[in-house]
């Protein structure tokens, strides 16, 4: 059998922590700022962390080296 390769995609966008969470970056920054209020681009800094299932699914399929 062939290495699994990780996805490149998610590579970029996810991190996975020591404890074994999947963290990412929060969307909606990127562009439009005039548009959102100030309450909205404050509370969207930083990161979060993936819910249990999802990060599960990121973890095997996306970033099994990871």
């Amino acid at each position: 059998m062939p290495k699994m390769k990780t996805k490149s995609a998610a590579k970029k966008r996810f991190k996975v922590t020591g404890s074994g969470k999947v963290v990412y970056a929060q969307a909606g920054k990127r562009h439009g700022m005039i548009k959102r209020t100030n309450k909205q681009i404050r509370n969207l800094r930083g990161t979060n962390v993936l819910f249990e299932t999802d990060g599960y699914n990121v973890k095997k399929y996306f970033l099994p080296n990871g």
